[in-house]
């Protein structure tokens, strides 16, 4: 995956797979300590310290659908690489969290990517359970919580037309705003 946010995509799934109720993104980039770092935490089944570890490992996985799993075993690579760190920390029953660091400026770091439309795939697709999300630039913060927009939207779904255009244009005001950009 040439972007963070394909990962945290895929971290995500994987967390619904586990039967997640609630999703936590946290993104947080620090210029001034040169570091960015990703996290999800969700309140899926977990895992048992054996499994966690292996979970990195490309020739396990718990999909019966294909024999490889590379989206946890490439995050870690790459963020070791880019002078980071990576953890699994889960536990049977309560959930799991998975955290990468990386050198911000780091020339191999791959880039965020996309975030809007990552957080668009995640909320079209995954209306029944509650999506927080969390990112950081340098002071500034974006955030929101799916449960929070379904109250408002009292009833009407994200994949309405609507919603999807007000979803993407708040997405996208948010994440600028981190930037400055227009």
């Amino acid at each position: 995956m040439r972007e963070l946010s394909l990962h945290i995509l895929d971290i995500v799934q994987n967390s619904v797979a586990a039967a997640a109720g609630v999703v936590t993104i946290s993104v947080e980039e620090d210029m001034d300590k040169d570091i960015l770092t990703l996290s999800v935490a969700d309140d899926g089944r977990g895992m048992d310290q054996e499994t966690a570890i292996r979970a990195t490992d490309p020739f396990y996985t718990t999909r019966t659908t294909r024999r490889v799993g590379m989206g946890l075993p490439m995050l870690k690579s790459t963020a070791i690489d880019c002078n980071g760190s990576f953890a699994i920390n889960s536990r049977p029953g309560e959930g799991t969290t998975v955290t990468a660091s990386y050198q911000w400026t780091h020339i191999d770091r791959p880039p965020l990517g996309d975030m809007v439309s990552t957080m668009l795939a995640l909320l079209l697709g995954n209306e029944e359970i509650n999506i927080r999300y969390c990112h950081q630039k340098d002071g500034l913060t974006f955030e929101f919580e799916s449960r929070e927009m379904k109250e408002v939207l009292d009833g009407l779904s994200f994949q309405n037309p609507d919603v999807y255009q007000w979803l993407k244009e708040f997405l996208t005001e948010g994440e600028n705003s981190l930037t400055g950009s227009a």
